[in-house]
């Protein structure tokens, strides 16, 4: 199973866990030159902690658990009080660690953590009855939001550039939306660097996405890493679609394009931040991709954690 839809893991060269291989093709195909927007290159200077007035309220902290997919794994129990006694209060789920919902939330119910959110796809093609069964997952968590994880591959692995492909998952997440609202939870749609490659018709399938989906049953959590990747600054996207970007993860990067602890790398996170009431963020998602897997050790992951709470928690602009 992939833990980040909850659905049957797919083929390698389509599956989350390819998708750092498939950011090369990606950032081929939109331009090395556009990997970091100049004004981000010149604000960032390592990810210093500003001196504002503004912060990032400590209560909307949350942290991907694709993140400690692996400590996890080894350790549920142990790897959620630690994360509780890092300081967080909320996470993001990205499938129920082997356990049935019931299980999962009787084990964050133990360690004093709320799932307020979770990565779970939609089914393509879409069934109804297999998407009504995930959202009654999600409200027996506990979850306010369920988000689709990631889109943008095609069967060989190449970046989806038929519009058409992109209008189909327009009229399906407002779908899902539809009936994630009669079940009492919002509704998101999570993007890589893969949406904003230019399509045939000269779009992107960001474009299409934010344009064809309802406003009030599909909002958007924008991951502030793979945005950069995909050659978008955030505060443009947030200035487009005011009020959509309820959600963000917040990962860093590093001179190579690749992942960094939060501060560690060169995204200004506070020039994002300073558009929050824009956007109409809720919540402040840390998140690191590679934070357990080779050369790192799962452990690691606990110190990314560690990391992020206190460098958002710090954070003035």
């Amino acid at each position: 199973m992939d833990q980040s839809t909850g659905q049957p893991e797919a083929p390698e060269s389509v599956s989350r866990r390819g998708l750092l291989r498939a950011a090369t093709v990606s950032a081929a195909a939109v331009g090395a030159a556009g990997l970091f927007g100049a004004e981000a290159a010149s604000a960032s200077s390592g990810g210093g902690h500003g001196s504002g007035r503004r912060r990032v309220p400590v209560d909307r902290i949350s942290i991907q658990l694709y993140t400690l997919r692996d400590q996890l794994a080894a350790d549920l129990p142990g790897t959620l009080d630690a994360l509780r006694r890092i300081g967080y209060r909320r996470v993001e789920h990205a499938g129920f660690v082997g356990r049935t919902a019931a299980q999962f939330r009787a084990a964050l119910d133990d360690a004093g953590l709320r799932a307020t959110s979770g990565h779970t796809g939609i089914p393509q093609p879409f069934d109804a009855d297999t998407w009504e069964r995930a959202l009654a997952d999600a409200n027996t968590v506990g979850c306010r939001k369920i988000v689709h994880p990631w889109f943008g591959l095609d069967s060989t692995g190449q970046p989806i550039r038929d519009p058409q492909v992109y209008r189909a998952l327009a009229r399906d997440l407002n779908r899902a939306g539809r009936m994630a609202e009669r079940a009492g939870v919002d509704f998101g749609y999570h993007n890589h660097q893969l949406e904003f490659v230019p399509l045939t018709d000269g779009q992107t399938g960001f474009d299409i996405l934010t344009g064809e989906t309802d406003p009030r049953l599909v909002h958007f959590e924008l991951d502030l890493f793979w945005t950069w990747r995909g050659a978008a600054d955030p505060v443009d996207i947030i200035r487009a679609h005011r009020g959509r970007i309820r959600q963000v993860h917040v990962k860093d990067m590093d001179t190579n394009a690749s992942f960094a602890d939060l501060g560690d790398g060169l995204i200004d996170f506070g020039r994002i931040f300073a558009y929050e009431r824009e956007a109409g963020i809720e919540e402040y998602i840390v998140e690191r991709d590679d934070a357990g897997t080779p050369p790192r050790t799962p452990a690691d992951a606990l110190d990314t954690a560690r990391v992020g709470f206190d460098y958002l928690a710090s954070l003035r602009y």
